[in-house]
């Protein structure tokens, strides 16, 4: 039960103002942060004092970009567009909630051993395959993180007005043909949303998603073209005061969405934004909007997010895995490295971004960007109690000095010792206290072998028939 916790004998990084406590500690009181000073914590009756041994005591990793459903649909496909193919055609074929609850504890616990205690999925994706068409999935997907213990803030909202028009519902070996409409979709929304976010102390929230439109897109007339359901949902988003994500902004449609319909409430974040025109630019400055940079995305491949100079200029710019698939982790400290070597890169200069600005961008800025500021990303009296450890006796962590250098360009998910949710130690000295790993890998194994078969895939991708943990 939650009581007394102190984290001490670390160096610890409020990631407040650029400040480094030597020997400190965090003292926790249930699910809230008490104090954070130099030396022991003072003594509290019942108090369980968790030892950092001398490692790194900073506030949790935000994850500001990532999907819900890829932790199951990892390599299937040669390339990056065979994956998107047959992530859609599993997404809206051969899904059911076994499959979202297993591969939510899957995700959960890679973000889990890698720091990251609060991440922002999208319920699907791929080429726009939502999986949202009634509240099933979705609250199979939270009772699986819920499992875990991580906090999330899990998308949800509409396909595409031209994406499929029925998804196949599965009960066992049976199987039938469902009506999707877009409006529905939203309709589901507003109920997770209702169920979901009244809770001010819950780690687990709803957003609403919404499809990205070219200029060509919302210039089609109609009651269910992209126009119109744009607006519901950021109408929807407004009313009920959730988060606005936006997958794939590129290329001139920020300024079309603010032209044609508003770019949303000033709590949303949109995630990859390349190649941005000075008019897209223009129209997030003016929105107040996030930017979710995902530097190891395919994305980042095809085109460039300008994320130091949007954040030069005043736009709140935070770091998203994109994971987990078709070919990147949850690591976020991965994320930080690539970040800055792919920014470096385009500017031939290795003073771009420097390492204070990089881990703020997965800390503190990304609680800014999800509009949890008041809850997480620092470590400060009356903030929820998210907090890791990074084990810092390592020869590719030595000497111990620097330490913000060292973590946004040498450490890795593998080298977070402790994990701290809500006051809640779900992993101590790296091992996983909160869910049986192994349990978690036969669950995943079994809803992997269902799911291939549903989709036609057996042949190609067999199944796994030797070495599942016991």
């Amino acid at each position: 039960m939650p009581g007394w916790l102190a984290i001490e004998n670390g160096t610890v990084l409020p990631m407040t103002q650029r400040e480094i406590i030597a020997n400190g500690h965090v003292l926790i009181k249930d699910d809230r942060i008490v104090a954070v000073g130099p030396g022991p914590a003072p003594e509290r009756e019942g108090l369980t004092r968790l030892d950092a041994r001398g490692g790194l005591i900073l506030p949790g990793l935000v994850d500001a970009h990532a999907h819900a459903g890829h932790g199951l649909t990892k390599g299937l496909g040669s390339a990056s567009g065979e994956w998107m193919t047959i992530a859609g055609r599993i997404y809206a074929r051969a899904t059911d909630a076994a499959f979202w609850h297993a591969e939510a504890r899957l995700s959960a616990l890679e973000r889990l051993l890698c720091g990251t205690t609060t991440a922002a999925l999208l319920m699907g994706g791929g080429p726009d395959i939502m999986r949202t068409e009634t509240p099933e999935a979705a609250e199979a997907h939270l009772d699986g993180v819920r499992s875990v213990g991580v906090a999330e803030v899990l998308a949800v909202g509409p396909n595409r007005p031209d994406g499929p028009a029925h998804y196949l519902s599965w009960t066992g070996t049976e199987s039938r043909e469902i009506p999707v409409s877009p409006r529905e979709q939203l309709t589901v929304a507003r109920k997770l949303i209702q169920a979901h976010n009244g809770d001010g102390g819950s780690t687990l929230q709803i957003a609403v998603s919404l499809p990205v439109f070219t200029g060509t897109d919302l210039a089609i007339a109609g009651e269910d073209a992209p126009a119109a359901l744009s607006r519901v949902a950021l109408r929807l988003a407004k009313e009920t005061g959730a988060l606005l994500v936006q997958d794939g902004h590129r290329d001139g449609s920020m300024a079309a969405a603010a032209a044609t319909v508003g770019l949303g409430p000033r709590h949303a974040v949109f995630a990859h934004s390349i190649d941005l025109t000075e008019a897209d630019r223009a129209a997030l400055r003016a929105s107040g909007a996030a930017i979710a940079h995902n530097p190891s995305a395919l994305m980042s491949v095809f085109g460039r997010c300008p994320a130091p100079e949007l954040a030069a200029e005043g736009v709140t710019v935070a770091i998203g895995s994109d994971a987990p698939a078709p070919d990147r982790p949850f690591d976020l400290f991965r994320c930080m490295f690539h970040m800055h070597r792919y920014h470096a890169t385009h500017f031939h200069d290795d003073s771009v971004l420097p390492p204070w600005q990089v881990l703020e961008m997965a800390t503190i800025e990304g609680a800014k960007a999800l509009n949890l500021v008041d809850q997480i990303g620092s470590l400060e009296p009356g903030k929820r109690a998210d907090v890791i450890v990074v084990d810092w006796a390592k020869p590719h962590l030595w000497p111990p000095i620097e330490p913000v250098q060292r973590l946004t360009r040498f450490a890795n998910g593998a080298d977070v010792a402790s994990v701290v949710v809500a006051g809640r130690v779900l992993m101590q000295d790296r091992r996983v206290l909160s869910v049986d790993p192994a349990a978690v890998l036969r669950e995943a194994a079994g809803a992997y072998a269902t799911m291939v078969a549903r989709a036609g895939l057996s042949e190609r991708f067999p199944l796994l028939s030797e070495g599942l943990p016991q």
